[in-house]
This record gives C-alpha cells, sequence and structure tokens, in this order.
C-alpha cells in the first residue's frame, strides 16, 4: 500500500482531450491527485466522467493530452503502470460462466499472483464482501448488489496503491451501496489513493477529502470538500414543498421577500437567507395564489447548493439522474 504521510501528485493530467467521432466527451482537462487523497469526480450523466476514467486505465485511447500515474509516463503507453492500478469499471467486467471464487481467483492470476496466495486473498475478499455464502454459483445468478460487490472485489485482488471507481454505488440497493462505501473509506485510511467517479452528490460530499465538478467534458472547479462548503457555512436553508399551480411565482416571490435568495424548481421552494427564514409569511404568499404546501423543512446548506452555484444545473436533475440509476440505467 502507498504511505498516506508520503503526498505528492501520484496522478497527473494535462489537457486531456477525447472525442468520439463528432462528440467532444472530454475538453483540454487538467488536474492532479496527491498520493493517499481520495479525489471525487462529480457530474451529472454525461458530463465526461467515464471517460476520463477510460482513458487513465488504458480502456479508452487517448485524444491528447498527457498523462503520468506514479511517476510513469502513460501518455503512449496507458498499460505501463498497470501494476500499480485497481480498476473498478461502472459495468462489471467478470465472468457468468465462472462462479464467485473461480472470477476472483482468474483475476488475481493475470496480475500474477501465485495459487495459493490468490486463493487466499479471494476467500478473505469474499468474506469481507459478504460473498462466502454465494462463493460456488455462477456470476450470472448474482443479484445486481452481489455482481457490483464481485466486482469491487476484483479491482481490488491484488491491493492496488492507486484504485479507480466509476459509479461505484450506480443501481445498487441501499445495504449494498453502504458497505461498498464503508470499504472505500476503509481503504483510504489504510493509505489507497481513490480516484472515485459519481453523479451522487451526498456521496462525494461524504467520502472526498477533495472534488472535481466536471460538465460538458469540462472541469469548472476544483477544490477540497471544506472549502467548498465554507461560503455556505451559516446560511439557512428552507425547502417547501409545493404544488404546480400557481404559474411563475419567482418574479413576485422575489420582490416581496427582497431578503431571501428564491429559487422555484417543479415541486418546490428553496429559500436560502443569512437571518433565520420565517415561514409564516411565505406560506400565507402561496396559499394566497392557489398554491398549496404540503411540507416544510430546514436544513443545512450541503454540497449540492455548491454544485448548483457553480454548475447551474438543478439539484432536481441530478435528483432524477439517481433514481434512473437506481432503476438500471447506466453511464
Amino acid at each position: 500500500m502507498a504511505d498516506k504521510a508520503d503526498k505528492g501528485a501520484i496522478i497527473q493530467v494535462a489537457g486531456l482531450t477525447k472525442s468520439y467521432g463528432e462528440v467532444l466527451a472530454v475538453d483540454n482537462i487538467s488536474f492532479q491527485v496527491n498520493r493517499g487523497e481520495l479525489f471525487g469526480f462529480l457530474g451529472p450523466n454525461g458530463a465526461g466522467k467515464t471517460t476520463t476514467i477510460n482513458v487513465l486505465t488504458g480502456l479508452a485511447r487517448l485524444g491528447s493530452g498527457a498523462i503520468q500515474i506514479s511517476g510513469i509516463d502513460c501518455t503512449r503507453n496507458p498499460k505501463a503502470a498497470q501494476h500499480l492500478v485497481g480498476i473498478v469499471p461502472d459495468e462489471s467486467n467478470l465472468y457468468p460462466e465462472l462462479n464467485g471464487f473461480e472470477n476472483l481467483c482468474f483475476c488475481a492470476a493475470l496480475y500474477g499472483m501465485p495459487k495459493n496466495e490468490r486463493q487466499a486473498r479471494a476467500r478473505e475478499l469474499l468474506d469481507t464482501f459478504g460473498l462466502t455464502d454465494a462463493a460456488n454459483r455462477k456470476f450470472a445468478g448474482y443479484s445486481k448488489g452481489m455482481k457490483r460487490k464481485l466486482t469491487f472485489a476484483a479491482g481490488i485482488i491484488h491491493q492496488p496503491p492507486i484504485l479507480f471507481l466509476d459509479e461505484p454505488t450506480t443501481g445498487i440497493d441501499v445495504a449494498s451501496a453502504r458497505q461498498v462505501r464503508q470499504i472505500i473509506a476503509d481503504l483510504h485510511r489504510k493509505g489507497t489513493t481513490v480516484f472515485l467517479t459519481t453523479h451522487y452528490i451526498e456521496e462525494a460530499e461524504r467520502l472526498c477529502e477533495r472534488v472535481a465538478f466536471i460538465v460538458n467534458g469540462r472541469i469548472v472547479r476544483t477544490d477540497r470538500i471544506a472549502d467548498l462548503l465554507q461560503p455556505v457555512q451559516g446560511k439557512n436553508v428552507l425547502i417547501l414543498s409545493v404544488s404546480d399551480s400557481g404559474g411563475n411565482l419567482s418574479e413576485e416571490a422575489t420582490r416581496c421577500f427582497p431578503q431571501y435568495q428564491l429559487q422555484f424548481t417543479p415541486g418546490q421552494m428553496r429559500v436560502e437567507s443569512e437571518e433565520t427564514v420565517s415561514i409564516g409569511p411565505l406560506i400565507r404568499f402561496l396559499e394566497e395564489r392557489a398554491v398549496q404546501v404540503s411540507e416544510a423543512r430546514r436544513r443545512h446548506p450541503s454540497l449540492e447548493d455548491v454544485f448548483v452555484q457553480v454548475t447551474g444545473i438543478e439539484a432536481g436533475l441530478m435528483r432524477k439522474e439517481k433514481e434512473k440509476a437506481a432503476g438500471g440505467g447506466n453511464q
């Protein structure tokens, strides 16, 4: 494992550009990931997250730019640092005709692990991911959550110092997602450098030390989570669940409540203020205009608020993508 105390860039990317035909998937992005860091790529589906991770891991050809991993120039030879890297792709790359134990042993063999060592490691990971009882079942018969966990186990079978995770919890059940996040956090604490792509804002906030916001193939902001949240600390946020009747009240509401920052999305009104928000006047304003309020809840500002401010992408869109992914959609 990497020594977490040994900081410095372990992944360096400069001017990475990648097109698929006429589609510019990644547009001249540059960033670095420090040794022992848990770095997040956060953005909506189609933003360029999977393309970036595929180029960095040699699964897609680099268009232009430069890549260096652990001091190794991977610009012309993307497989040069493969022995240092573990990959958990957004879709399983395991063999449906093999059982769980056989899949892990096969992956370990690809990294040159001796037979006894790979078998012991496979059993250890099956236990870690709660898959021991399914070890002799064919992968094709696994549930979606089980497939995701075995794919994760295969990616860390050789204990790589650098781990690339592409949407690791997309489309799996809550219990499996919680377990996967805990394993990610444990690996990070032990010194593994983790590059994580996700469109789950809460996941990025919970796990990552630093994130890059990527939209339409471009990085629009890179910063530490703590520094991103600092400007919104101390603000008061009120979320009102409202009916869609009443027409567009945005301009009128802004005139009536100049002390607040207001944002309307279908079924929701968001109120932000430096001072405590008074609920009563807002509800009366809405009800007088035939808008029904079904719920009012206060919450602390989060990375979601920062993401919306920086990118202009509504939180509702991210939530819809999350629901679509849970139903089996992929990036």
